[in-house]
């Protein structure tokens, strides 16, 4: 059996042996758009729960639009021209209209990648800056959740008039699924925010996965920090497959809870798969550029594979990793080749640091499974690191997965890793 599988910008093919039950589960979408731009300024003028986009605007003196980085393929071009039209027919002046890039921990965006991810056009026509969470006097603090975590927020958004998203909602491997309050924070908050937001507390919380929101304390968590940062209006998407750039398959647009609440009820009808009951194997993929451009991210596929697998099954993960690892703080755990089982203890007894937080996802993981990896992009000293073993062809790693079950053992394949949602049956 042969079959096409995200990976990197080129895709990969793997020859799968026969003797298996196999289970390809591909990503479902609703149908692309025939005139998204279209559909985006209509949901801008009447959007759901709120006024419109230029009646927010009208006599507000500046605007702040947070945007997602590179790893997330949102369609920019498409929906921010809208925006910045009604912000400047609303009387706002183009010049005290700011567009930060929602880093969070990720490494700032270069001007090249600026301009991939806002359109050369409005890259060389508004205030483009990168969100820095390392420089706590960047930010302002709001005071803390009722929880207690301390809520710093990007100074540059807090002083705007009127506080604006933009992003698309797929499922989350902490939060349940993107878009909407993840914009500010972590999008736009200081480390001292982010690392609280991370911590055992509620990576651990088994509410805290993919597809989980109304349970979810970390979801609700993020949306008393909105709240807090005066979110006022988000546009989130739900995208349709396609080739490079995927097509817009629906907006949201407008109150920043209902909104992100009907695009989640919308994204979770099109993409949910049901299974008779948990397979022996997955092998499964980050979904390719952009979300695998690092180990740190491609850890997604991985957690998104073990809602499916059974207890003790095996998960195979392709990604390409060609940026490497991910940043220095996450390089520098996965170099001190601990244990999963040495580290996730050491986290119950230490001060959360910066991106430990992915690794404890994947320790989650490999505590009930054993995960195989093709990573080829991942630097030869880490790949020992690794809680699992690594082969540095697909070929290899396939005939590793496949040699180790029984004939007839149940194999789902995820061509496009966490963008499928996939539960067994209760």
């Amino acid at each position: 059996m042969r079959i096409d599988v995200a990976f990197g910008q080129s895709g990969l093919t793997l020859n799968l042996p026969e003797g298996f039950r196999y289970r390809v589960l591909e990503a479902r979408s609703a149908v692309p758009l025939d005139d998204p731009a279209e559909v985006v300024r209509r949901a801008l003028a009447a959007p759901i729960s709120s006024p419109s986009l230029r009646e927010l605007a009208h006599a507000k003196p500046s605007a702040a639009i947070s945007v997602c980085d590179i790893t997330r393929p949102v369609p920019n071009r498409l929906i921010l021209p809208a925006i910045l039209s009604d912000l400047e027919g609303a009387g706002i002046p183009r010049e005290n209209i700011t567009i930060l890039i929602a880093t969070g921990m990720h490494r700032p965006a270069p001007s090249g990648e600026i301009r991939e991810i806002c359109g050369e056009a409005i890259a060389s026509s508004y205030r483009i800056l990168n969100h820095d969470a390392r420089t706590l006097s960047e930010h302002q603090h709001l005071g803390a959740t009722a929880s207690g975590t301390p809520v710093y927020i990007d100074k540059r958004f807090i002083s705007a008039a009127l506080h604006i998203t933009v992003g698309f909602i797929e499922p989350h491997l902490m939060l349940g699924f993107s878009g909407g309050r993840k914009l500010i924070a972590p999008g736009l908050a200081a480390q001292e925010t982010i690392k609280v937001l991370h911590s055992p507390r509620f990576m651990r919380d088994p509410r805290a996965c993919e597809g989980s929101i109304d349970k979810n304390p970390l979801h609700h968590e993020l949306l008393e920090i909105a709240r807090m940062a005066r979110h006022d209006f988000l546009v989130d998407v739900a995208l349709a497959r396609g080739s490079g750039q995927r097509p817009i398959a629906a907006v949201f647009a407008g109150d920043s809870v209902q909104a992100h609440r009907e695009g989640v009820r919308f994204v979770s009808q099109v993409m949910l798969e049901t299974l008779d009951e948990p397979v022996d194997a997955v092998i499964t993929t980050s979904a390719g550029y952009p979300l695998d451009l690092t180990f740190y991210q491609a850890v997604k596929g991985v957690t998104a594979a073990s809602q499916i697998v059974k207890p003790g099954g095996k998960i195979l993960l392709m990604a390409a990793c060609a940026e490497g690892a991910g940043g220095k703080e996450f390089s520098g755990l996965l170099a001190r080749r601990r244990s999963d089982r040495e580290f996730m203890d050491d986290l119950l007894h230490s001060p959360v640091t910066v991106d430990q937080w992915q690794l404890e996802k994947l320790g989650l993981v490999t505590a009930k499974s054993e995960v195989l990896y093709h990573v080829p992009g991942l630097p030869p000293e880490f790949q020992s690191s690794l809680w699992g073993k690594s082969y540095p062809t697909a070929d290899a790693a396939v005939q590793a997965l496949t040699s180790a079950l029984s004939p007839g053992a149940s194999i789902a394949v995820i061509p496009e890793g966490p963008y499928v949602l996939a539960r067994p049956r209760p």
